[in-house]
């Protein structure tokens, strides 16, 4: 009877414990998160998301591209904020060495909130931005744009059509598995 009441016990510390830990490990950046959401007049909760599918929250992340930490930031993504910003030092800094810049998970969370919201204002008059916000992050905004083409009697097509309408599966699946993360977070 003792060694079943350890053994339970054990289970209980074990579980108990990976719970916890996955509780700090998906949200030790939420503050940050927080922060550049609100600078950039994004939803957190689709940043959250949104690196949860990229990294799972793992900042030394490289992509197979060439994408860089938590929100997995291109180079050439960082070198468009930093001339947007207008700060020469910036622009330096993204042109020799953006990769030690994007490491930062401040920095990183900063210039993907601000490629979120530069993408979002494309898609804003659309129904259900989301999915063609998501996509776009993933694939590109010219693909989104292509992929949302109004029907040919100017209907605006929903987040559903617009999914279909994927043609990478890479990219579908991402937009699937990001807005269902999203959409849990959100209830």
């Amino acid at each position: 009877m003792k060694r079943v009441l350890v053994v339970v016990l054990l289970a209980l510390t074990i579980l108990l414990g990976a719970y916890f830990f996955n509780q700090y490990w998906t949200h030790r950046y939420d503050a940050l998160i927080s922060r550049q959401a609100a600078i950039y007049r994004v939803d957190p909760d689709l940043v959250w998301s949104i690196i949860y599918e990229e990294t799972y929250f793992r900042p030394w992340k490289m992509g197979k591209d060439d994408e860089i930490g938590l929100m997995q930031v291109t180079p050439t993504v960082g070198r468009e904020w930093a001339t947007a910003t207008g700060m020469r030092e910036l622009e330096r800094t993204m042109a020799t060495d953006p990769h030690s810049y994007l490491r930062d998970p401040e920095h990183n969370i900063q210039v993907g909130c601000w490629y979120l919201e530069k993408i979002r204002e494309q898609f804003r008059n659309t129904p259900d931005p989301e999915s063609r916000v998501i996509a776009a992050y993933n694939a590109g905004p010219s693909r989104a744009v292509e992929w949302g083409r109004a029907q040919p009697d100017g209907r605006q097509i929903s987040s559903d059509e617009f999914i279909t309408r994927i043609d990478i599966p890479s990219t579908r699946a991402y937009v699937v598995s990001v807005l269902q993360r999203y959409r849990k977070v959100k209830s």
